[in-house]
């Protein structure tokens, strides 16, 4: 399915051995994008190391197997930089800075460069994402590419095409931050709607839409990334919720081996709490959200996600829901654990419908009236409405997060989780519930450091969340049978 891009790049020979310059600033994305233009099949564009391009517009790619790269291929800060610098006006303007969808765009190689894509907190604006890959093509590579600060709607997209895009490999990017977490200011890390694509090992900060997004995608395979937060709440790490464009079908896609890190307390760790403040009340409301109505509520009527597999999954820190499941049927969810400090925070926000019950805060939840046919792990707690949940809030300050530390900035391979002790089959009527408990371990990935700032102690949660929501104390409690 994934080929072996790795050889195949390393027998591309460079045009040149010297870098394209970024001066004369007033010619260089013409020039950028003449070369591409009129130097054929594969090309590669050299960028100069440590070198800032304010580009005007989109450079594309333009034929296949080229390749935009920064010479000698650096993985730190001296890749290039190609700073999105068109104008805005009206909420229109510049908001891609490279382009590899099109029609004629096989095998195309986006590497070891850095995509600025300068919203500098402004709202967003319409357009594509910081970086378009896939349409009509297979093949394609993004690797070691750090792209942030999306003026849209996300740092990488990879599109669909007319349902004809295959096999695009997204591996060893660092993304984020992207987007703030005011309401409708968010903004994704990875986006993919191409089918068979692989996406594994790369770190994602502080997105705030959802972290890893799957538009279906048939056939894709997400494993080894890591995705935190720090600064702003996040409403979904990886989501499997889309409708468009693939009628929900989300057969053959894998997601596993990847750690998801909700909000750590921000106060200093006096050694006998286990929880404390978090400067900003950052959490991540759904670890991991499958089907269309665990985010859009009834909108999509009866429409489902369908045919996907959630495995050995880790999630630590502070969330409203870790594994939340409504409107899908034949997956298989399972093995999926908490590890280190966890905390399930939070209560029913102004944007919660007022007719719904929505769940209390918990690692796992299926909604029982419309999941069906799906293998989960035995510690799911049902409920019967598992509609819009990213319409809670994080408790506005108190004792709630758990002491923990944020990952590195490098990318590194996940724990081994432990095994689900036993499984069961969920239809629309009945979802079995037996008593689970999972034991603490020691998250050794997560450990490299634990105090991010020092912060005064925030108000003590207000009245209100006290008496709707009682705190859960991060590890799964026993339920009585269902």
């Amino acid at each position: 399915m994934h080929s072996n891009h790795f050889h195949k790049m390393m027998a591309v020979p460079r045009a040149a051995s010297d870098c394209e310059p970024a001066d004369p600033s007033n010619t260089l994305t013409s020039r950028l994008n003449t070369l591409l233009n009129s130097s054929g099949s594969g090309y590669v564009l050299n960028l100069c190391p440590s070198t800032q391009y304010l580009i005007q517009a989109p450079i594309l790619f333009a034929a296949p197997n080229q390749e935009i790269s920064t010479v000698g291929y650096p993985t730190d800060n001296s890749r290039a930089v190609l700073v999105v610098n068109g104008p805005v006006s009206n909420g229109t303007g510049q908001t891609t800075a490279v382009d590899g969808t099109c029609a004629n765009c096989d095998g195309v190689r986006l590497r070891n460069v850095q995509i600025n894509g300068t919203r500098a907190g402004a709202p967003p604006i319409n357009g594509g994402a910081n970086i378009e890959m896939g349409g009509p093509n297979s093949g394609q590579l993004i690797e070691y590419v750090h792209s942030f600060d999306p003026r849209s709607w996300s740092c990488l997209h990879v599109a669909e095409g007319t349902l004809n895009c295959n096999n695009v490999t997204v591996q060893n990017n660092d993304i984020g931050p992207a987007g703030s977490d005011l309401f409708q200011q968010w903004a994704d890390g990875i986006s993919v709607a191409c089918s068979n694509s692989l996406v594994r090992n790369n770190m994602i900060n502080n997105p705030t839409d959802g972290g890893i997004v799957l538009f279906g995608a048939p056939g894709t395979r997400v494993e080894n990334n890591t995705i935190w937060v720090e600064t702003n709440t996040l409403l979904g790490g990886i989501n499997m919720v889309d409708v468009s464009p693939y009628s929900g079908d989300y057969n053959g896609v894998v997601v596993t081996n990847n750690t998801i890190a909700g909000g750590f307390a921000t106060s200093p760790d006096t050694g006998s709490a286990t929880k404390g403040t978090n400067a900003e009340d950052v959490i991540i409301k759904i670890g991991i959200a499958i089907g269309p109505r665990t985010w859009f509520g009834p909108q999509y009527l009866n429409n489902v996600s369908t045919g996907g597999t959630v495995l050995n999954n880790q999630l630590t820190g502070a969330f409203s829901y870790g594994i939340a499941i409504s409107s899908a049927t034949n997956f298989t969810i399972e093995n999926n654990v908490l590890v280190g400090n966890t905390s399930f925070i939070g209560a029913r926000g102004p944007n919660c419908s007022t007719s719904d019950l929505t769940p209390s805060p918990a690692p796992f939840v299926i909604d029982i009236n419309n999941t069906a046919k799906s293998t989960t792990q035995s510690d799911f707690v049902a409920n019967t409405n598992g509609d819009g949940l990213t319409c809670v809030l994080p408790p506005p300050g108190g004792d709630y997060w758990p002491f923990g530390g944020n990952p590195s900035a490098s990318p590194t391979s996940p724990p081994e989780p432990s095994p689900s002790t036993s499984s069961h089959s969920s239809t629309a009527k009945t979802v079995g519930i037996v008593l689970g408990a999972i034991a603490g371990i020691l998250f050794v990935a997560l450990a490299a450091w634990y105090i991010r700032k020092w912060a005064l102690k925030r108000a003590e949660a207000r009245t209100l969340f006290k008496a709707t929501r009682q705190v859960q104390k991060g590890y799964i409690r026993s339920k009585e049978q269902f």
